[in-house]
């Protein structure tokens, strides 16, 4: 399952680890990364968490924080 699939379906702290665990998989391989630094990753995070109003800005919904913050740490990979 792609990982923006494994997102979309973060309701709660164990579809949470999953999505984490497959995160973390993906990283192994490079795949799309564009901050392969951990400053990186988090300077990445917080840019969009900042942007976005961690995601309301974006319809994610407050009532969701386990979404919320896969999304940040999704963004870490890819948001520049």
């Amino acid at each position: 399952m792609e990982l923006h699939e494994l997102l979309d379906q973060v309701k709660d702290s164990k579809a949470f680890l999953n999505f984490a665990r497959a995160l973390a998989a993906d990283k192994s391989t490079a795949n799309g990364w564009e901050n392969t630094t951990i400053e990186a990753f988090l300077d990445g995070a917080i840019s969009w968490a900042e942007s976005s109003d961690f995601g309301l800005n974006q319809r994610l919904l407050p009532s969701n924080p386990w979404q919320q913050f896969a999304v940040f740490l999704y963004c870490g990979k890819i948001y520049e």
